[in-house]
């Protein structure tokens, strides 16, 4: 009998890592501003804005840093109104709270994707900015969430944390709107046990962004590669006018980062097959259910998302706990205490929790499983059966947990 796998340990750093990481040691060379040029920070930066189609990139210490220097970039007033998604992580309301703003939350279908009906009716004239989490890689209505935003001149951030590789009628995530933020946190589909960067394909947000990320005097130079008019005017504009708020990525995570991107197509491809073979199995049972992708959406999973059908609370932590004694972990989002994607639990935000009832529905029976895209057949075999079983467990003629 296969045993459940480890869902959690990520794909080995590749061999040429460790090289370019024994040479760092040996010259102890590990900030970026060092070297003149080419530092692997800024290679980085180079290679992942080739890599998705923008103009520029700016490597940082986390998804969340690249979040706050998006919003910081766009020059909001304090206070400004940011329009986002309450099926997030914890950090997207935080981001928008450090960059002085304050967050507005809109609904979220069973589908884990933004209702667009409250979207546009809370994208009124106060909304400042909107950020779009791909929560979990689900890609929203991005056509229309566009068409909405570009009607009122209002940015659009998109937060693709977990959505690296997913593409919008053939286009890269992260490049629809005016900024795109990505993670490089060991869960994500690159891992460099924490890192994040941004991309864009404007001088004047990409300058401030860098200047308040810590390149103090001109170490701003080194970013521009070649010949790039535009940047080295954006920076001139900007030099001794900006905080400077040392977010940066250091040459040590670049180069654990690097020899991963050309690792990304085969993740991607390995990812969705193993998400749509498990999907396949568990949408037979009357008890799960699995929202199919919209149709533009090309999406790069490494885990999947699935609603209990018919089952109560004492259904869902039954189903949770039977999933476990086979030894797979499902996180039912709404359950888990204190879990951090639960809009209820951000009680750091200013004023009442808010009433978003069928947010707060989805994510009550909305269950959460890793599924890394090193998994074999035989491995993803073991957690269907464990899902599977868990259901009928609870829901079958001699269930255990009762509904």
């Amino acid at each position: 009998m296969t045993l459940a796998p480890n869902t959690y340990d990520a794909e080995p750093i590749p061999e040429a890592a460790r090289a370019a990481i024994d040479t760092m040691l040996q010259s102890g060379d590990l900030f970026r501003y060092t070297a003149p040029q080419d530092a692997p920070v800024a290679l980085l930066e180079h290679e992942f804005a080739a890599l998705m189609g923008s103009r520029y990139a700016l490597a940082v210490s986390s998804c969340s840093a690249a979040l706050f220097l998006s919003l910081k970039a766009l020059d909001l007033p304090r206070d400004a109104r940011v329009l986002i998604p309450a099926f997030t992580f914890a950090a997207v309301p935080s981001s928008v709270l450090h960059a002085d703003c304050l967050p507005v939350l809109c609904e979220v279908g069973a589908n884990y994707r933004i209702d667009m009906d409250d979207f546009a009716a809370k994208l009124d004239a106060d909304i400042s900015a909107v950020i779009i989490s791909h929560m979990r890689g689900h890609t929203s209505d991005m056509d229309a969430i566009m068409a909405l935003c570009d009607a009122r001149s209002i940015p659009v951030i998109e937060d693709a944390a977990h959505s690296l590789g997913t593409r919008w009628h053939g286009r890269n995530i992260g490049t629809l709107g005016r900024m795109g933020c990505f993670s490089f946190q060991s869960y994500k589909l690159v891992n460099a046990g924490e890192g994040g960067i941004m991309i864009t394909d404007d001088a004047d947000l990409v300058a401030r962004a860098i200047i308040m990320s810590g390149a103090y005097e001109h170490n701003w130079a080194k970013h521009i590669a070649g010949t790039d008019p535009d940047l080295a005017a954006a920076f001139a504009r900007w030099q001794n006018r900006l905080p400077l708020y040392n977010l940066r990525l250091s040459n040590l995570s670049a180069a654990i980062i690097r020899p991963q991107l050309d690792e990304i197509p085969r993740r991607v491809r390995d990812g969705r097959a193993n998400h749509d073979y498990v999907a396949e199995q568990l949408s037979r049972s009357p008890w799960l259910d699995v929202p199919p992708p919209l149709a533009p959406e090309e999406r790069a999973p490494d885990s999947i998302q699935f609603n209990l059908v018919d089952m109560d609370d004492t259904a869902a932590s039954g189903f949770a706990a039977a999933a476990a004694a086979r030894g797979v972990k499902v996180q039912v989002f709404g359950q888990s205490t204190d879990n951090a994607r639960a809009f209820w639990n951000w009680r750091f935000i200013p004023g009442d929790v808010p009433d978003l009832p069928q947010t707060r529905a989805m994510l009550m029976s909305a269950c959460d499983t890793r599924l890394p895209a090193r998994l074999t057949r035989a491995e993803l075999d073991v957690i269907i059966g464990a899902l599977l079983g868990a259901a009928t467990d609870v829901m079958g003629p001699e269930a255990r947990y009762g509904t």
